[in-house]
């Protein structure tokens, strides 16, 4: 007779393949260099590059204008160019990025708590 070790934590769920491949893009988009310190800052009210470079340190102009661009191409953020003299432009959330920063509250608890333990 053979006895079988089960695992007493709860199992992640297994994902379809569509599923799968959802995840590893949205994994990947979040992950990038910058990307999650941008939307939170834009979630935290900044709107105009200089007020997000500033609250980002140590990010490049380049870097930002790269992934605003991107952010924007995903659907994440919103730009809205303000005809003054000279013109700027304004960086919102979207609805869609609004529902991503939801999505990630969980993890950002998970990492509160995990760096809690030590």
């Amino acid at each position: 007779m053979s006895i079988i070790a089960t695992d007493p934590r709860p199992q992640p769920p297994i994902l379809a393949e569509e599923e799968c491949r959802g995840f590893q893009t949205a994994i990947e988009l979040v992950g990038r260099r910058w990307t999650g310190a941008i939307l939170l800052s834009i979630t935290r009210g900044a709107r105009r590059f200089g007020e997000i470079i500033r609250s980002v340190d140590g990010l490049s102009d380049r870097l930002l204008s790269q992934r605003l661009k991107e952010l924007e191409a995903e659907g994440l953020v919103e730009r809205t160019v303000v005809p003054t003299t000279p013109a700027h432009s304004r960086y919102t959330l979207s609805t869609r990025g609004f529902r991503l920063m939801e999505a990630l509250q969980p993890l950002v608890e998970w990492g509160v708590s995990d760096n809690a333990r030590g």
